[in-house]
């Protein structure tokens, strides 16, 4: 099959981090350090790994920390997509930045997202597993036991062809938890509210449609959105460089 490669990502900086506060010493969540390394870094550091030529990064919370901070980055290429005047969640944010996008498939990464890969990249392995002719979304999917700084009942399962459904509302648990990293095509977006609204939204419409699909992640994936997942964070990576 032939398509164009997937050479460009959005990573979600914008949000206000509230429960990651305590440990942010004033920063915003995309700067907390993590290995000695921010978090924004972090998953910068993986599509620089991946081949992803440009990044665009939106910014809403202490924006001018986060854009001074990334002045220091040459690649992957950085460009910000400004929330400044209104906070637009994460299906608002990407709708934003649209026309930066392309006309082609895009990755979208939160940036609280980070993991301990397992067997391949998961980036590439997400990229390479990208069929635009049946696919809106591909969602990278974490095996919510195996997962740190996840507590919930999981969020999705597979269907025998690849396909996902959401856990229904008689389901105390599903196996898999959205572990932040997806792809997209700008038809996703089509017909979108104006304003902000959450990527479940657009999820929701192409799994009704048949086209959104989801990829086992491999190794251990870590949703630091807290200061006590940040610290089960630093010492499983403890843990992964003494080995």
């Amino acid at each position: 099959m032939s398509q164009q490669p997937i050479t460009t990502a959005m990573v979600l900086a914008a949000g206000l981090g509230t429960r990651m506060a305590g440990a942010g010493n004033g920063l915003p969540k995309p700067l907390v350090q993590l290995a000695g390394r921010t978090l924004l870094d972090h998953v910068l550091d993986r599509h620089l790994e991946a081949g992803t030529e440009r990044v665009i990064v939106n910014v809403h919370h202490k924006a001018d920390l986060i854009e001074s901070h990334l002045q220091s980055r040459r690649a992957p290429r950085i460009e910000i997509s400004d929330e400044r005047d209104a906070l637009l969640d994460t299906g608002g944010g990407v709708t934003k930045a649209l026309p930066r996008l392309g006309a082609g498939a895009f990755l979208i990464h939160n940036s609280d997202s980070v993991w301990i890969e397992g067997i391949g990249a998961n980036l590439k392995r997400l990229v390479d597993a990208w069929d635009e002719t049946k696919m809106d979304c591909l969602m990278l999917l974490a095996l919510a036991s195996q997962s740190l700084g996840y507590h919930g009942r999981g969020d999705f399962d597979f269907a025998a062809d690849g396909r996902i459904k959401r856990r229904a509302a008689d389901q105390k648990l599903v196996p898999f938890a959205f572990a932040g990293v997806s792809i997209a095509h700008p038809r996703l977006f089509a017909g979108s509210p104006e304003g902000a609204f959450s990527l479940n939204k657009v999820w929701d419409g192409a799994i009704a449609k048949g086209r959104a699909y989801g990829l086992r992640m491999e190794g251990t994936w870590m949703h630091v959105g807290s200061p006590d997942a940040l610290a089960l964070a630093e010492q499983r990576l403890s843990g992964e460089a003494v080995r």
